[in-house]
Parts: C-alpha cells; structure tokens; sequence
C-alpha cells in the first residue's frame, strides 16, 4: 500500500525532523529499539523510521509498540509491510520561515508545567494538534492570558539541528480576530531566531485558514507530506485489538 510522497531532489534534514530531533538536540527524550525512535508516550506520538526502513525496522517497531496498536508515522513516504492496515491518511504540508518579522510579544507569559491543565483544555476546544501531558518539555511555550483566563498560545515542538517547529498555535474561540496568533507566532520566531535556529512548521493541507496566515507572516510552503498512521499486525490466530485514536500531527 503506498501513501502520498514528496517528491525531493536531494534529502533534506527536514524530510525526516522527528529523527533529526531525537538524534540532535531531542536526545535525551529518544526511547530506541534498533533503529526506531520515539518521544515517550506522554511527550509527544512523533516517532521516526529510519530514511529506508527494512524487514528488521519494521519487526522492531511492531515489538515496540505491541501486537494491534495503532502507530503514527508521520511524513512516512514509501510502503508499508503485508500484514500493516493503514488507518488514517491526513494530507499536511511543511512550511519555513522565509523573512518573518519575528519580535518579542510583551503581554506573552512562559508556560510551565503548572499551566499543563489550562494548556490541555484550551487544546481540546481548539485542536491545535496534539499536546500531551509532558509536551511542554519539549521547548519554549507562550500564552496570553486574559483576566487569568489563557485564551491563546504557541510553542515549540520538533527540533531538528539548526530548526524549531512552531506548534500548538490556537486561541480560545471568543477570543479570534483579535490577532493573538500572530502575535504569538512572531514572539515564539523570534526566541527561535536569536538561537541562530529557523523556524518551520506543520498543518493540514486544508486548514486553508491557517496556511493563509503562515503565508502572510513569512512562512513558504516547502513539502507536501501525510500525517499518516497504521496498525500494528496481530499474530496469527488472534482477534485485532479495539481501534486506537491517533491524532493529527
């Protein structure tokens, strides 16, 4: 079965950043088997195959996840194995900055760990994407708050070298058209910026609403991909396991 692929010239570091993450500066998150990495659980479902996965990448992964379950293989741009049942296939496009105007946000505040129940609910009215109890690792979180209310953030997510993503961008509904986003975006770009990183970052290819405001900031389109997930095959003789909700990246 084959899935949507981009078609590039020459590899990139972006063409596989959860693994460029997990072997650079997002290290110290990587749980291995073989050659497959991942965030843990409660971190983040990015995980990353290998740029030419084998019969033993595949066998790595299966142990790793387990018999049934449902993985994410975001990006993933080649066939999968007999026995694997692609489960979602969600088109998605990659953007970088190309000349953003990237400035500190003063009314921005730095999330912490504390913050993680407000940052949750404010995700599942939004959909920003995922973000799971310990995302907030994973770098530097700003949020806008209004009378103690946190009505709007963004952040950082994967972290190839020498790039930030920008990710979990969503402001509360009664608080849209207001501009916090943007706001926010250019605050979070310019953090990234004065590491001498550039920002980059992942949506839907019809969250048309959202690449509109990417595009006018500065952002370019760079690689269409999938967000893509499959399910793990059962052995032989056993039932498959209940459907597992896997997100959107």
């Amino acid at each position: 079965m084959s899935v949507p692929n981009s078609r590039e010239s020459a590899p990139h570091i972006l063409d596989n950043p959860a693994r460029a993450s997990l072997t650079g500066p997002h290290a110290l998150f990587a749980e291995r088997r073989g050659r497959i990495l991942r965030y843990p659980v409660g971190v983040s479902p990015w995980l990353a195959l290998p740029d030419a996965p084998d019969a033993d990448d595949w066998a790595d992964l299966a142990a790793l996840a387990g018999p049934g379950a449902e993985v994410p293989l975001p990006g993933y741009r080649g066939e999968l194995p007999d026995g694997w049942e692609l489960t979602m296939n969600i088109a998605g496009v990659q953007l970088v900055d190309e000349g953003m105007e990237a400035v500190p946000e003063p009314a921005a505040v730095r999330l912490g760990p504390a913050d993680v129940p407000e940052i949750l609910d404010l995700v599942e009215r939004t959909r920003p994407g995922p973000f799971l109890p310990r995302t907030i690792e994973l770098g530097t979180y700003l949020g806008i708050r209004r009378d103690g209310k946190l009505i709007a953030m963004a952040g950082e997510r994967l972290h190839p070298p020498g790039w930030t993503e920008i990710s979990a961008v969503c402001t509360d509904p009664a608080y849209r058209g207001e501009g916090l986003a943007t706001r926010l975006i250019r605050a979070v770009a310019h953090g990234i910026r004065e590491r001498g990183e550039t920002p980059f970052l992942h949506t839907g290819a019809e969250n048309t609403t959202a690449i509109r405001l990417y595009e006018s900031l500065g952002f370019r389109l760079r690689r269409r991909t999938a967000f893509i997930a499959a399910r793990v095959p059962e052995p032989l003789g056993q039932s498959p396991a209940e459907p597992a909700e896997v997100p959107a990246l």
